[in-house]
């Protein structure tokens, strides 16, 4: 499934309902991860925690770290 990373993708696929699932690293920043996951309740998409930004770009496939990121499912 593609992946959308970092805060702005994040919240524009949020916006748009695209997401899925959203990840948010724990020592992100707590003013940004405020709102997505606000707009995540409103929305109906389930947040999943990652321990470090660190951890979540390493999962993404990046050398730096991620604040979030998206799930968007595959376009049919």
């Amino acid at each position: 499934m593609p992946i959308r990373i970092g805060t702005k993708q994040t919240t524009k696929a949020v916006e748009q309902r695209l997401a899925t699932l959203v990840y948010v690293a724990q020592d992100a920043d707590p003013r940004i991860v405020k709102k997505v996951v606000a707009l995540c309740e409103t929305a109906g998409i389930p947040v999943q925690w990652v321990d470090t930004m660190k951890n979540l770009g390493a999962t993404c496939g990046i050398d730096v770290g991620a604040a979030m990121a998206a799930v968007i499912p595959d376009e049919k």
